[in-house]
């Protein structure tokens, strides 16, 4: 891989030390976001490997969790986000979560890599039997909706939760 390519690949043990450094960068957002999914589910930085590892054939998954890939973006060894892929929806999902949910470290934002793992993520949507992939995002978030919309994201509709803070953008996109 070249100097600064991203990698989308699933979480490796030798991960560790970054992915902490990016939950912590997560927490500190306001409000924080979920960075390492499940995470406190699993006892270990080890453990959650092997758990999510499991993720795809339904296995170790945490409550309400369905069928999923979990992805962390590289860049020069170094975790800067992470990509989940659920390979079928709930109710809830199909509604407000989508397919695919992604999210980069604020210290390596807009240099491209939520662009890039996303780009990387549909071919493993469409390896997984998923035709069109669903991706949300905050109706306040424009970095995100212009991620979607350059990845070829089809707006479909806004969400009408009134129990959500925050409304989200529904789009389609074609995997391969």
């Amino acid at each position: 891989m070249k100097k600064g390519a991203l990698e989308l690949r699933p979480l490796k043990l030798e991960d560790e030390r970054s992915f902490m450094e990016a939950i912590a960068e997560f927490q500190q957002e306001s409000p924080p976001w979920e960075f390492a999914l499940g995470f406190d589910h699993f006892s270990s930085f080890s453990d959650y490997v092997r758990g999510v590892e499991g993720w795809p054939r339904g296995e170790n998954l945490p409550s309400g969790y369905v069928p999923s890939g979990f992805y962390v973006g590289i860049v020069d060894g170094e975790v800067v986000g992470r990509v989940s892929i659920r390979f079928r929806l709930n109710e809830f999902l199909s509604r407000i979560g989508g397919h695919i949910g992604y999210g980069v470290r604020r210290s390596r934002r807009r240099r491209g890599y939520a662009t890039e793992m996303l780009r990387q993520a549909l071919p493993i949507c469409a390896g997984n039997g998923i035709k069109q992939a669903l991706v949300t995002c905050d109706v306040d978030n424009p970095g995100s909706i212009k991620v979607i919309e350059r990845c070829g994201g089809i707006f479909e509709s806004l969400t009408c939760e009134p129990d959500l803070k925050i409304q989200k953008r529904r789009y389609w996109l074609k995997t391969r």
